[in-house]
């Protein structure tokens, strides 16, 4: 399973945040919450998530409920792998 770390460290290096990323938790919010969070942004986590867990996302499983918060990115992260 992923865990929240291992999201936190993918948005850190996608994102090129540093430090920043260190403070976040499950309730933060990333589509509108992050300035670098943007729609390119989405396609490069998105490619790195793959890479990094091994799993493919379809288009049509990418959505804003997804990616509304590092918790809920996660959430999504965790049922991938579990499927």
């Amino acid at each position: 399973m992923a865990t929240f770390d291992d999201i936190r460290e993918v948005l850190r290096d996608v994102l090129q945040l540093g430090p920043r990323a260190d403070g976040f938790d499950a309730n933060t919010s990333l589509l509108g919450g992050i300035p670098e969070f943007d729609s390119a942004a989405v396609v490069s986590v998105v490619m790195a998530l793959e890479d990094r867990f091994g799993f493919e996302i379809e288009d049509e499983e990418i959505n804003a409920d997804a990616f509304e918060t590092v918790g809920t990115l996660t959430d999504f992260v965790d049922g991938k792998l579990a499927a």
